[in-house]
């Protein structure tokens, strides 16, 4: 009997042990996660449409948003603020007291204006509608000259599907040769022009439209400051000079090809 009693007291004081042996690590890691896990540095990256504070002030958007693991943790099951332009965000710890941002912006490749809903439907590489907005951001082209009454978003723009050809086309090789410009207008011969600043360039049809771009790449640094309009509408590989047509001194100029 009494022998039994000490069995079930022992097994009393281990049990206790064990409780309190939890409780103290439970409590050691407690004091670990906030004395350690807090948020000192942001590490944000690949934006460009927004500045990192705008970032930082939409990820850190609650009252436990000082602790690290905090953050890191609830943004696996939670998704980050909706931001306009923005795709995804991924956050991670650097260290315990670094947080990383990693931005990935939606790829826009130009804008068109829809009257009906008076803002603008931007569209990707694949002609789909990512966003549509009232803003109007610097480095995206708007696309001028095309009938569009109404878009869905995530949806192709619903236009002419060889014109659509045709603008995705050109963006991308403009885009490729960092030659967006402010505006791609197709006029009545649905010729597109290009319109930098006080530069119009007159593309033509989209035949070796490939190469138009690259001459451009190499003419348009010797138009800076200029006012006036580059006629690449009837280059051709045989072509020895481009015209441009200078409207601030009333004369044409011929440029090496």
């Amino acid at each position: 009997m009494i022998r039994e009693e000490r069995r079930k007291a022992r097994q009393r004081k281990s049990i206790l042990g064990i409780i309190v042996g939890v409780v103290i690590f439970l409590a050691l890691a407690f004091l670990i996660v906030v004395k350690v896990f807090c948020v000192k540095n942001i590490i944000v990256e690949g934006n460009k449409l927004y500045d990192a504070s705008v970032i930082k002030k939409a990820v850190l958007n609650d009252q436990y948003s000082w602790n690290s693991l905090y953050v890191v943790t609830k943004y696996k099951f939670v998704d980050t603020k909706e931001i306009p332009f923005i795709d995804t965000m991924e956050i991670s710890l650097e260290s315990p007291t670094t947080l990383h941002i990693k931005v990935y912006e939606k790829g826009m490749m130009g804008y068109i204006y829809i009257p009906s809903i008076d803002e603008n439907a931007y569209f990707d590489k694949n002609g789909l509608v990512v966003e549509t907005s009232k803003e109007v951001i610097e480095g995206i082209p708007q696309i001028c000259g095309i009938d569009c009454d109404e878009v869905v978003l995530y949806e192709k723009l619903p236009v002419d599907s060889d014109r659509l050809r045709e603008i995705l086309t050109l963006t991308q090789a403009l885009k490729r040769n960092k030659l967006l410009p402010d505006s791609i207008t197709f006029g009545g011969e649905d010729e597109p022009a290009l319109s930098y600043g006080n530069i119009e360039v007159l593309m033509g049809d989209m035949t070796l439209l490939t190469q138009k771009v690259e001459r451009l790449s190499k003419i348009k640094p010797s138009l800076e400051g200029m006012k006036g309009t580059l006629h690449l509408e009837n280059w051709t590989e045989e072509t020895t000079n481009i015209v441009f047509d200078r409207k601030d001194v009333g004369k044409k100029d011929q440029k090496k090809s």
